[in-house]
């Protein structure tokens, strides 16, 4: 349990002020009986469709990857680097946890590159330098990580968060928590797996009971257990009594492992 975990906040919970407080008062009480960094890394998806509709831009989505045009970029960094990072940030305040508000590319944390020219400014997360965020974990801060890439050239990029977690989890060893909406992996009858191998995820994919969205997040948790060689939990912040079972170990939602 020493290792260093990262939870991927996303979903309905970054527009539920009763929600994200339970959370964070939740997680305030774990770090006050366990010695142990975490970090959050976060999206923001419905705020950014909320300013694109409002701002009269189209959503498009490819394989479960937001296109990001040029004309979008500043929005999306502005929604996630600047109101949703800072509005947690808010919470964690008000629970007394010692926070900072990050981006990916902070202290080279996250390398970052293009997808592909058909998404647009959409970044692909590979890991980086774990000197930075050891640092202000040394320090007894707790990040609070936008999905906000930055290139080598200087480009800001759209990071899709659980391939943005993915990749951090990879840089610092760290366990890996990716919550969302939903209470788990789901099968065709819409019950919940409690675990899935890669073999099972990809006949799941393969006969289109996990699309979308879950793709992504499914093969952000297989790449994760493949490369650490330890189990990824897929859970839902809606759970609120069973947070502190799922921050100490307990799986309650989907628990991803890679089989050779």
């Amino acid at each position: 349990m020493n290792s260093s975990l990262i939870i991927k906040l996303g979903g309905a919970i970054l527009n539920d002020n009763f929600a994200i407080k339970n959370f964070f008062n939740i997680l305030s009480s774990y770090l006050q009986l366990h010695n142990r960094d975490v970090l959050i890394v976060h999206g923001g998806g419905k705020l950014i469709d909320q300013m694109m509709k409002k701002l009269g831009f189209k959503i498009h989505k490819i394989n479960g990857l937001r296109q990001t045009l040029r004309e979008h970029i500043n929005i999306i960094t502005g929604v996630l680097a600047g109101t949703v990072n800072k509005t947690i940030l808010s919470y964690a305040k008000q629970t007394n946890i010692n926070a900072i508000g990050l981006c990916l590319s902070d202290g080279n944390s996250i390398n970052v590159k293009q997808f592909n020219e058909e998404l647009g400014y959409v970044g692909l997360a590979e890991p980086g330098s774990d000197v930075f965020l050891k640092q202000i974990l040394s320090n007894k801060f707790l990040p609070i990580i936008s999905s906000i890439g930055i290139t080598d050239s200087g480009e800001l990029m759209n990071v899709n968060a659980d391939l943005a977690a993915a990749a951090l989890a990879k840089t610092l060893n760290a366990n890996l928590l990716l919550l969302s909406d939903v209470s788990a992996i789901l099968n065709g009858k819409g019950q919940r797996i409690t675990s899935i191998n890669n073999i099972e995820a990809e006949t799941l994919i393969q006969q289109g009971i996990i699309t979308n969205g879950m793709i992504v997040k499914v093969r952000a948790a297989l790449d994760v257990a493949c490369s650490l060689g330890r189990p990824i939990d897929i859970a839902s912040w809606q759970q609120i009594s069973q947070l502190e079972l799922l921050f100490q170990g307990v799986s309650i939602g989907t628990r991803v492992f890679h089989t050779n």
